[in-house]
């Protein structure tokens, strides 16, 4: 932008008069015309103060505009703050010099009320809420009509100028039946979720959507894995598997950020209603993205920083972001020093401290140097007092300094969107979190009325008063700490006992007196400071000893009472000894089992199970007479396996249930810790084809953790065993089983709260329960790891056979290690072999290496096992040997990921069950194989091969448990309790 000053003396005024403004401006484009009369004093002090005004506003315009460092707050006031109910902060603005470049927003005037949206021109994406720490709060609402011989319906969105990101706690929601939903990265266009939506019968669906869940039955969820600055969307329908009335319905699709209650008749219904649009918001981030991060920022070009005095973040998809650092008051760190303001101990004087009826005392206030901080900023609107800049939706009907409550009236129906807007407001998170200055209690006394508790700050009493700032000024004050539920908020004032008033100001809390209440005292009162004495007729008060005291010697009764009390008490005292000295040996041995409890670090697992919420409910800590019950004092007949890290027992607890109960083979500080990282690892597990983890006890020598009983033993067991028992794997099992195991990996390396990488993937592993479902086991040896992280260097352990060659080699522990691991189990259920086998010469051999070498000759029909051969197509077979042979490659970055492996065997498996005419039969009675011949002729064949893997493992003898759970409830009477 080209700014330009014309000085000119009155000859030349004179001729511009002539020319009339319009020729000036057609002679001077883009230029200011500022007067200077010569011979004139005061028209030269106009002119001067007419070119420094125009200089100040063309700068302040110049630096927003092209995107220099931070404004201030005064630079921006002549910008729209709101555009109906959505303020407007900084760095999104409207109009020249309001925004930094890239963060235009437009604000349609036509609707009422009027609707802000991203971009400039853009009605597509509604803004919601701005808030000042740059979330952005927006709408993504799509419907899209299905056409008859359309197949596939594509969407895509793009963050206007790449600044914002889809936060991963967002999802995608989509209402359709026989669709297939595929989001895909718009930069890689590698697909990242997919989730299928299906249609029987109504009455099924009002069956089966009952409650509101979105569980595939005409809806179905996609989440963001990473932020995203954009997506890409394919609908794929397929109405043949759709009933009527679902047929060619309308298609509705929307991002939020939090659950939406399922109803068919939103299905059916043409548009979106209200209830869809009202849960279709989502949380965005700011994103300056003209640098790769906050090191090139600084370095590049400092004029166009963004952050200025404020903390500076990596984004980890590119670009960095900024925040106001510790424990900041709800500033905007997109503007030059708004973050931090310090506690005002002294507000000034003449402020108001009323609005309407409610009396708002210090370290509230009004206007500015009233409030100790801006987070206890009220604003007064119509004779209320209103929490927070507009637009609040609460009022403060009365403030609580000796309680550390508001409380308030709710002026909006919308609850849930307004606490957010307090959260964000005040740099909160779901439950306000460290920042926490309102926390809207749980026993409010209606949905209309609550109380909220507020503090000062974020620091505990004993830090507080080292501060500086230390609120607690008041002569006779002292510290409180506030908690939210388990919470630690933060500290608050309170005059002490026997003294009221405010004790966040000078001399504020003053003595009360207690004499001049009526009533409160029956006989002579002494006040005091602090308390008072209140001694009854015919006796005096003791200002020393601040007691009542007799003038009258009455003394004998007192000393007969005194003896008489003292008999009792020494008779009480022999009668406590003596029952000290019975339970003596009771308190030793919990002294014990309490040490113990401390030394396999109880302390630590008790407090991730009670107060941690990703922990499921169910997990507890038993104590070890419950589990010496269990398990009939751990008898040796009770063991059904070793694990890699302990012996597993079967036990029946008191409320019938059988479970598995592992306890670790030695006392040694290394398995101590892998035990503790297998709770906290499965503690904050749910999922259906992982083993649940009921418990742990840590009162006995050595940790014990309590399973749920997995009733068919191992897949190793049944791929391994006795080869003449009943129960024979089909090839449509082995690919479930497969399938199954390779969902629980790909849950546990992207869908869990933090990616966890098992490290010990191998068929023993994998436990198969009455039902023969796949269940994942044994993570002693796991690693969880932040989001922002892809490997881990670690003490290599694994079993050989199964072990990652490059993870051997380098020590880095990556989600590509499970794969390879994985491999290996689909190899293993391809050939019935062992990972480390005998070949033909009697020697030792990998079947890694094996296979691959196999492939390499093209001679795959002598390497899988004849039952494939029998049951399975040549085209199946190959797809499974493809998958195995790239999960096997000896590089990670050629193995796919586990979400790649998992959907490539859901396809497949959809694929093998439409070629059977009958219901595959999932609850594993025995098969009936084609002829009583080939029977014969397999077990002939597979016995060989039994024969010579026993040489490797005599223990493979022992025949898989093929029952089910009923059977396992018989068997289980026959030993003792």
């Amino acid at each position: 932008m080209l700014i330009c000053f014309v000085m000119m003396n009155s000859s030349v005024v004179k001729q511009t008069k002539k020319l009339g403004k319009k020729s000036i401006g057609e002679k001077l484009p883009g230029c200011f015309l500022v007067s200077h009369l010569l011979g004139s004093a005061k028209g030269i002090q106009t002119a001067r103060m007419q070119l420094m005004l125009v200089w100040s506003l063309a700068s302040a315009v110049m630096l927003v505009a092209s995107g220099a460092g931070p404004p201030s707050a005064a630079s921006l006031a002549h910008c729209p703050k709101t555009c109906g109910d959505v303020s407007i902060w900084y760095p999104f603005g409207i109009g020249p010099g309001c925004f930094r470049q890239g963060f235009e927003v437009t604000c349609n005037r036509t609707t009422k009320p009027w609707k802000l949206f991203l971009g400039k021109g853009n009605t597509t994406t509604q803004v919601t809420a701005l808030y000042p720490a740059g979330t952005v709060l927006a709408s993504f609402v799509y419907t899209i009509t299905m056409a008859p011989g359309v197949a596939t319906y594509n969407l895509s969105w793009e963050s206007p100028g790449r600044n914002l990101n889809i936060e991963s706690y967002n999802y995608f929601a989509f209402l359709g039946c026989g669709i297939g939903i595929y989001l895909f990265h718009l930069d890689t266009g590698e697909l990242v979720g997919h989730c299928t939506s299906k249609c029987s019968s109504m009455e099924a669906m009002l069956i089966a959507t009952q409650g509101g869940s979105c569980n595939g039955m005409g809806c179905c969820t996609v989440t963001f894995p990473v932020p995203f600055r954009g997506f890409r969307v394919s609908i794929v329908k397929n109405n043949d598997t759709v009933s009527e009335p679902f047929r060619d319905i309308t298609v509705k699709a929307f991002l939020s950020f939090r659950p939406y209650k399922f109803s068919v008749m939103d299905l059916l219904s043409d548009k979106i209603n209200a209830s869809i649009v009202a849960a279709s918001s989502a949380y965005l981030s700011t994103v300056i993205a003209d640098e790769p991060n906050c090191k090139q920022a600084q370095l590049d070009n400092k004029t166009q920083y963004a952050c200025g005095n404020s903390d500076c973040m990596d984004v980890k998809n590119g670009g960095y972001s900024c925040a106001c650092s510790g424990n900041f008051d709800g500033g905007n760190p997109y503007l030059l020093d708004d973050c931090k303001q310090e506690y005002n101990l002294t507000p000034k004087t003449n402020c108001s401290r009323s609005c309407g009826s409610t009396h708002i005392p210090f370290p509230f206030g009004l206007e500015p140097g009233c409030f100790a901080k801006r987070r206890f900023q009220l604003n007064c609107a119509s004779n209320r007092t209103l929490i927070g800049r507009p637009p609040a939706k609460y009022e403060v009907t009365n403030i609580s300094l000796d309680e550390g409550l508001l409380y308030v009236n709710k002026l909006s129906e919308s609850e849930d969107a307004n606490t957010n807007y307090l959260s964000i407001y005040y740099g909160g998170s779901e439950y306000f979190g460290q920042q926490l200055i309102y926390g809207l209690e749980k026993s409010d006394l209606s949905e209309e009325y609550g109380s909220w508790s507020w503090s000062v700050a974020n620091l505990t009493c004993e830090s507080a008063k080292h501060d500086r700032t230390y609120a607690c000024i008041s002569t006779n004050s002292e510290c409180l700490g506030v908690t939210h539920g388990t919470i630690y908020v933060g500290y608050c004032c309170k005059c002490s006992s026997g003294f009221e008033g405010n004790p966040y100001v000078q001399n504020g809390c003053t003595d009360i007196d207690e004499c001049s209440i009526p009533n409160y005292c029956n006989g002579t009162c002494y006040n005091f400071q602090g308390s008072y004495g209140c001694c009854p007729q015919g006796i005096n008060f003791d200002p020393v000893r601040r007691q009542c005291t007799s003038s009258k010697r009455q003394s004998v009764l007192l000393g007969i009472a005194v003896g008489i009390s003292s008999g009792f008490g020494v008779l009480l005292l022999t009668l406590t000894a003596i029952i000290l000295v019975k339970r003596w040996r009771t308190d030793t041995q919990k002294k014990i089992r309490r040490a113990y409890f401390r030394k396999n670090k109880g302390l630590l697992l008790e407090q991730l199970i009670s107060s941690t919420e990703s922990v499921t409910h169910n997990t507890r800590i038993f104590s070890l007479e419950e589990l010496e019950k269990a398990t009939n004092n751990f008898d040796s007949t009770r063991i059904i396996g070793h694990g890699g890290h302990g012996t597993v027992y079967k036990g029946i607890l008191s409320d019938q249930r059988v479970v598995a109960i592992k306890r670790s083979k030695i006392v040694e500080q290394s398995e101590i810790d892998q035990f503790v990282n297998e709770v906290a690892i499965l503690s904050q597990i749910i999922h259906r084809n992982v083993v649940k983890l009921f418990g742990c006890c840590l009162e006995s020598e050595v940790p014990l953790l309590v399973y749920e009983f997995i009733s068919n033993g191992t897949l190793h067991d049944l791929l391994h065993g006795n080869l003449s028992a009943k129960c024979l794997l089909t090839w449509e099992d082995r690919i479930r089983i497969a399938l199954e195991a390779a969902g629980a990996l790909s849950y546990l390396h992207s869908s869990a709260a933090m990616p966890i990488f098992h490290r010990d993937v191998k068929s023993t592993n994998i436990l198969l329960d009455d039902a023969f479902t796949a269940k994942v086991s044994d993570f002693g040896a796991s690693r969880s790891i932040s989001i922002d992280q892809t490997r881990v260097v670690t003490a290599v352990q694994g079993t050989f056979g199964y072990l990652d060659p490059e993870y051997y080699y380098t020590g880095q522990l990556t989600e590509k290690s499970d794969v390879y691991s994985f491999g290996v189990i689909l190899v293993e259920l391809l050939t019935r072999k062992k990972p480390i086998f005998l070949n033909h010469l009697g020697e030792k051999q990998n079947l890694c290496h094996y296979f691959l070498q196999v492939l390499r000759d093209k001679t795959t029909t002598n390497l899988v096992d004849c039952q494939i051969l029998e049951e399975a197509s040549q085209s199946d077979v190959d797809e499974v040997t493809l998958i195995a042979e790239m999960c096997v490659r000896p590089k990670g970055e050629q193995r796919p990921k586990m979400k790649e492996v998992e959907l490539r065997l859901q396809l497949l498996r959809s694929k093998i069950s439409g070629t059977y005419k009958e219901e595959p039969k999932r609850g594993r009675k025995t098969k009936q194989l084609i002829s009583s011949e080939y029977k014969s002729t397999y077990l002939t064949i597979m016995n060989k091969r039994a024969e010579n893997d026993l040489v490797d493992n005599p223990a493979s003898h022992v025949a898989s448990r093929c029952y089910t759970m009923e059977q396992e409830m018989i068997y289980s009477t026959e030993f003792p309790r």
